[in-house]
């Protein structure tokens, strides 16, 4: 029997978050008609991930099954590139182990997914669930945070003017995946040392490109809890960086190669302007100011992002080369953690 609709669910060391999403998965609604599965992908965890999924699998009596895969090379695109090989229905959503999906997620996206058949991924309304109380000077910036909140009418994507979705609670059509997107992603995600983020992004562009049209879904709804520590400089710093070093190479990716040379010009004179800009208007603020602190950095790596991403590139012809990357050096009256 054919399958209908695929939920995937990467995880690294998500053993006490995982039961939260398989509760709420258990508990869906409107899926009776439905021929679904859901796919654990352990990202290579450390903890006892793969003895939870089996312990539940022992007791597992539901009509739609669970199922576990692992996938040893750790990175979120990696492990999204296994969930859409072992999938068996060409719908394929995307939860990552912090989301909470309302009682009819999955009924949401399977109908989506047959009422627009020329989306090639489509996206849910997110909401944040925070573990303290969100403090009121961070709402400028908490949509970095996966916060997905876009009304409550469907919306097609433009992502030449306004970006693409974030990868959790999102839904892809296998088939247009496997036929466009590359299997090895340029950015894979944080792993290791690595700063650089924008996989999803990555990923949809590549789609985008294709033909496929890109949407946000209101009714398919989920929370993303979201600790303390992720509200903190520390972290969201470390955030704007790997933001901004991703710039380059996503940009490009909606360029023509003869665009190229010029649009590699006219943004890195742009970019300094809005450093030099935001450093004179908030210099003053960056230590005590979260937010002017994150700008800062999320600007100033934009500005050396395709340094940077040339270098990631030639480090795969020269390993040994050594290099820091220059804020890694920088003043502290910038970026001083207080």
């Amino acid at each position: 029997m054919s399958v209908d609709f695929t939920v995937a669910i990467p995880t690294y060391n998500g053993e006490s978050r995982l039961p939260k999403v398989i509760e709420k998965l258990r508990n869906q609604i409107g899926v009776e008609n439905l021929n679904w599965e859901i796919i654990v992908v352990d990202n290579n965890s450390s903890d006892t991930t793969a003895k939870l999924i089996k312990d539940y699998q022992k007791s597992w009596h539901h009509p739609f099954l669970l199922r576990y895969c692992f996938e040893a090379e750790q990175g979120l695109a990696n492990a999204r590139q296994r969930a859409i090989k072992e999938a068996k229905g060409d719908l394929v959503g995307f939860l990552d182990d912090d989301n909470l999906p309302v009682p009819t997620w999955v009924s949401a996206a399977y109908k989506f997914g047959v009422d627009y058949p020329k989306a090639g991924a489509y996206a849910s309304q997110i909401h944040g669930k925070f573990e303290v109380e969100l403090p009121k000077h961070l709402e400028k910036i908490i949509f970095y945070l996966a916060i997905n909140e876009r009304g409550s009418h469907s919306l097609l994507y433009e992502p030449r003017k306004k970006g693409v979705p974030p990868g959790a609670g999102l839904v892809i059509r296998r088939h247009v995946w496997n036929e466009n997107v590359p299997h090895r992603l340029f950015l894979m995600g944080r792993v290791g040392s690595s700063m650089l983020a924008g996989e999803d992004a990555e990923a949809l562009l590549y789609i985008y490109r294709a033909g496929w049209e890109i949407w946000y879904n209101p009714a398919m709804e989920i929370e993303h809890l979201i600790p303390s520590w992720r509200l903190e400089k520390k972290y969201l710093i470390s955030l704007m960086r790997g933001i901004g070093l991703s710039r380059y190479h996503l940009r490009m990716l909606l360029l023509e190669n003869w665009q190229k040379p010029f649009a590699f010009l006219l943004y890195l004179l742009n970019d300094l302007r809005k450093v030099t800009f935001h450093f004179l208007r908030y210099h003053a603020f960056i230590n005590s100011d979260i937010v002017a602190a994150c700008e800062m950095e999320r600007l100033i790596a934009t500005f050396m992002s395709p340094f940077y991403l040339w270098y990631v590139r030639m480090m795969k012809f020269l390993p040994k080369i050594q290099f820091r990357v220059f804020w890694n050096r920088r003043s502290t009256y910038l970026y001083q953690n207080k």
